[in-house]
């Protein structure tokens, strides 16, 4: 899994005021959960945009004021107008325990189902998988080659060594939709 660095510094003062002036100065209040007790930081707005604005995921570096610690992101809370970051939940990494992330998906192959005229299409983007951080993959990659038309790919029949998908099995996770001009054919040739 790719590994981002951020630079933070310690949070002294809480409460909305406080934060109001953080976010002021387009930083971003932050927590850190899952130590022996939880750290509060501020990060910068565009340094944690740059990381959270990408389909990837990743492990971050975060240097809080000289102290080194590797984490994910937990939860992000947005602002419903302009869609900035109010505030970001991280989750301490262990190279020893397995951590929940989710992971995006890419499909590889061209489906049997897309050539006889179907549209793939992508219902989740990303799955949740748990593994040790050294194992986590940067994508997932999923085969689609054999998928015919009305097909679908579901978690249950994913595989992914040294990683468990904590996705519902009956998760569709791309299928081969019939188009119209599809159906036409078909009905044209009957």
């Amino acid at each position: 899994m790719q590994v981002f660095e951020l630079k933070a510094e310690l949070r002294t003062e809480f409460g909305k005021k406080a934060n109001k002036a953080i976010r002021r100065e387009e930083k971003v209040p932050c927590e850190l959960y899952g130590g022996s007790e939880n750290m509060h930081f501020i990060l910068g707005e565009k340094d944690l945009n740059k990381a959270i604005n990408t389909p990837n995921t990743y492990i971050f570096n975060i240097d809080i004021a000289g102290k080194p610690v590797k984490a994910v992101i937990r939860e992000i809370q947005f602002h419903p107008v302009s869609d900035r970051v109010l505030h970001a939940d991280f989750f301490l990494v262990e190279d020893d325990k397995a951590v929940a992330v989710e992971v995006p998906v890419r499909l590889d192959g061209f489906a049997k189902g897309v050539q006889a005229g179907g549209k793939l299409s992508v219902v989740l983007r990303k799955l949740k998988v748990k593994g040790l951080p050294a194992q986590l993959p940067d994508v997932l990659p999923i085969d689609v080659t054999e998928v015919d038309l009305g097909q679908s790919v579901k978690v249950a029949s994913l595989n992914f060594d040294g990683i468990e998908i904590l996705n519902a099995k009956s998760a569709v996770v791309a299928q081969v939709k019939l188009t119209r001009a599809a159906r036409a054919a078909m009905l044209a040739s009957n």
